[in-house]
Parts: structure tokens; sequence; C-alpha cells
């Protein structure tokens, strides 16, 4: 490694399910990575809360980034690293900076510092610093803060922000057991594993002094940082998981493709200068740049994200579309009995079902009417289409013309059969279909009808008309027996 080789790190915690603004981290700091040679995405697992940490949520994250095309055999990919691997240069990081008086004793419980304010703004008072307390029970390592003068960050994305000593307590970096606080395991991990910049998101920020004055502290040169701007809702609130759909994994689940997802995520704060948002990760790599990352806060809109993936699911080849709707038609995931499907059929309706879909778990829906015995009804879509005077004489004139064997069973020619059978009827195409479309698929929209007529064979759609004007003329008899009474 040379002295200029980036090398950035990505350190979630093993607590949940995988968070958006993560994956976003993640993506910058991946794009940064591999614009150079020899530059590092080093992942670090930051497993020290034992009490919420599970190794499903560890397995979680790997599994995330490799579906964002963040791989382990990837030679700019390094590690995973655990952050409780490290405890004992936590501990023996923390002993240093007491001997060499940068850190001190205190045995203040919280009450006792709540009483000795006279803002209640304030934090602790340094009431320990010249107490020379030794390690011993109930008494917390605190770094002492530098009198006098600012810390100076150098943020790539916000400029220069300067916190005043005085508004900085001294900050606990050890608890009584020993144990060290996030602020200091998270400096000397960075410092153990040579991270020189930190990429990360603005919540961040209010850390970055005391993490910049323990680099100072321990002799290093700080890391160059950047903070991320937040993520909101609609509401311009920060996304949250009590609230916001933000788990990747749900997205995974209803059938976002990785390439959408990560395009969008990449222009959640960053563009790539010129009017083009669909743009590959091959292309966004190289033009991206962290300091042309905007402050503001960065709108996740999920409907321009469900748009995004629509482009992304039209661009495939029927072969990769049919493959990607495999995981959605497994026998667990469908409403039809599994000896029903037809794989023929299915990638014979994929390209006008690929048109129409906008993710991937939308594709039951769209084809159930192929291979369930009766299609599934909508209410709403029967009482628009069935309508009386229009929908049972339809039917009946449908069922003649569709039972003439010289009809061909093509789209084209079921198309003219129909126009012209509604247009005896006095009806346009657009009011005869509508009728069959219900009686056949169940509902008054969805795949082009000729096309799904023809897949679906004259005998089945026979079938479905016939059943359906049965329901029509038994709902039109009790209609006439309850007026009677």
């Amino acid at each position: 490694m040379t002295e200029t080789s980036i090398r950035v790190r990505f350190a979630p915690s093993p607590t949940g399910m995988f968070h958006v603004g993560g994956a976003r981290s993640a993506l910058f700091n991946w794009a940064l990575a591999r614009q150079q040679s020899d530059g590092k995405f080093v992942l670090r697992i930051e497993d020290t809360d034992a009490a919420r940490n599970k190794p499903e949520w560890t397995e979680g994250i790997i599994r995330a980034l490799e579906w964002l095309g963040i791989h382990q055999d990837d030679p700019h990919f390094e590690g995973p690293y655990f952050q409780s691997a490290y405890a004992d240069k936590h501990r023996e990081t923390a002993e240093t900076l007491f001997k060499e008086g940068r850190a001190y004793y205190c045995d203040c419980t919280r009450d006792q510092v709540v009483e000795r304010r006279d803002n209640p703004h304030l934090g602790y008072d340094g009431f320990c610093r010249d107490r020379g307390l030794e390690p011993g029970p109930g008494r917390a390592l605190r770094f002492r803060v530098p009198d006098g003068g600012p810390t100076v960050v150098d943020d790539q994305i916000r400029g220069r922000v300067e916190f005043e000593h005085s508004s900085i307590e001294d900050f606990v970096i050890a608890r009584a057991d020993g144990s060290p606080l996030f602020v200091l395991a998270n400096v000397v991990d960075d410092v153990e594993m040579g991270i020189n910049e930190v990429i990360r998101g603005e919540e961040h920020l209010s850390n970055t002094p005391k993490q910049q004055l323990l680099w100072e502290a321990l002799g290093q040169t700080p890391p160059v940082w950047a903070h991320l701007p937040v993520i909101v809702n609609e509401k311009r609130q920060k996304l949250s998981k009590r609230r916001d759909k933000v788990a990747l994994e749900s997205y995974q689940e209803e059938g976002y493709l990785p390439e959408a997802m990560v395009n969008y995520l990449m222009l959640l704060g960053w563009a790539p200068g010129d009017d083009r948002e669909i743009m590959p990760w091959a292309e966004m790599e190289p033009l991206f740049r962290i300091s042309d990352v905007n402050s503001s806060s960065a709108f996740f809109d999920e409907k321009k994200l469900r748009a995004f993936n629509g482009e992304y699911i039209r661009a495939l080849s029927v072969d990769d579309f049919v493959e990607r709707c495999r995981p959605y038609l497994t026998p667990d995931r469908v409403p039809w009995p599994a000896e029903n499907y037809d794989d023929e059929v299915f990638r014979a309706i994929a390209p006008l079902a690929q048109s129409r879909v906008a993710v991937l778990s939308e594709i039951v829906p769209n084809v159930d009417f192929l291979f369930l015995d009766e299609p599934v009804e909508d209410g709403k879509s029967w009482n628009k289409a069935m309508k009386p005077g229009v929908g049972a004489e339809m039917l009946t004139a449908a069922l003649e013309r569709f039972a003439d064997a010289n009809l061909a069973w093509e789209a084209e020619a079921l198309k003219a059969a129909l126009e012209e059978t509604g247009a005896g009827l006095g009806l346009k195409l657009g009011k005869a279909q509508a009728p069959v479309r219900v009686a056949v698929t169940g509902r008054t929209v969805g795949l082009p009808l000729f096309e799904s007529l023809e897949l679906l064979g004259r005998e089945r759609v026979q079938e479905r008309l016939r059943a359906a004007l049965a329901k029509l003329e038994a709902a039109e008899d009790a209609a006439a027996d309850t007026a009677g009474e």
C-alpha cells in the first residue's frame, strides 16, 4: 500500500435489518475504493453490543452487500473484521491515554453531575480532572478535552466546521469495568486498520470533534472526513425504521432489481453532472466524487424508485426476466396448484408482463389467470363490466363467435372477431371486451386480452365465458324473485 492509497471503511452494527441509508454509505465508499487500483473498502462489523447483536444480522449485512454488488472476492474488498476482536487493543489504548495524562478517572454519579450544573444544558464540569483518582469500582475514564481553542473539522461535503472546546465536555471513553465506549473503539479500530477517509452519515458529525481529538492524542493524523446528507421521507422527516420502509431486504423481497436500487441510492445526494438519471454502476463509479455530494437532505422517493425499477425491468432480455421471476413463481408463493403451471405458457406471456410490472412480485397477479382453475374475481371489476344490458349480451355473442371452428385461435383474429361482434351490439371494442376480460381474467385491467385468450386456449376461454354467463343469469333470476315477493 502506498501513502496515497485510499482506505475507507463501512462499519455497521448487526442489530437489525440493513438500512437503505447504510446501503448508500456503503456504495459511496465502494465507488471511491474502486477508483484506485490499490484502494480498499474495509468491512468492519461493530459487534460489541452483545445484548442486541445476532449472527443472522451479520450474515444479512454480508448478503445485502453482495446483492448491491460489493463482493468479498473483489480485490478492493477487505474483511469482514469484527470490533470485538480488538477489545484488548481498546483497553490498552485507554490505559495509555490515562498514563500520558490525556484521560482521568471520575467517580461522579449522574445525579451529582446534574446537581452541580448552573446551566441545565451544560454537561460534565470537570470536577475530577485534578483529583488524581486511580482505576477502581464505579470510576469511568474521561478524556481530557484541551483548554481553549476549537477543534476544526475539514469536511469534504460541509466544508470547515468549528467546535469550540468549551462546548465539548470531558467525555467518557471507558466504563468503570474497563469496556470502551463507541467513540474510543471506533478510533482505535480506524487507526489499526489504516483508515484514511471516513465517509458516513450526518448523524455522526457531532461525534467527529471528539474522535479527531482522540486521533491527535494518539499521535495520529486524523482521516479525511465526509458526512453524508440525511435521507428523509416525503414529509421531510428523517427515515425511521419505526415509521418508514427502510429495510433493504424488504425491497429485495418485493422484487426490486439490485442494479435499479444501486442506481437510485447513488443519486441520493449526488448527481453525475448531466441530466441523466438512469445510469449503470459501471458508468457512475468513475464519475463519483465525494466533494460533489450535496449537503442538503436527500428525499427517498419510493415512487421514483419504482419507476427506476420498471425501467430496468424493461431493459432486461426476456430470458433474464424469466429467470429473475422464478423466485416469485415457487409453489409456496403462488395461488395455483403446482401441476397447473406450464413454463412454456409463462415464457410466452413473459414479454407482455415485462412491459407492465414495476417490481417482480407483481408477476403473480398478472399471470395467475393462466394457471388457476378459475380466475380470481374482483368484485368491483365484475360490477363495472357486467352491467345490465351489456354483460350477458356480450358474453352470449362472444361465446357463439368463439365457437366457430373456422376462427383461427390467434390474437389478431380474436381481436377482429370480438370487435365485429361488439359492433353488432352497438359497442366499440373497449366496451365489448370488458365483460370478456373480466370473465376470463377476473379483472378489468391486465395483460393484453387477445394474446391472453390465445394462450389460455379456446376450450378454457369458453368454459369461463359460460361460467360467467351462468352467474349473471342466476343473479338476474334472484333479482326477479326478490322483486316478485
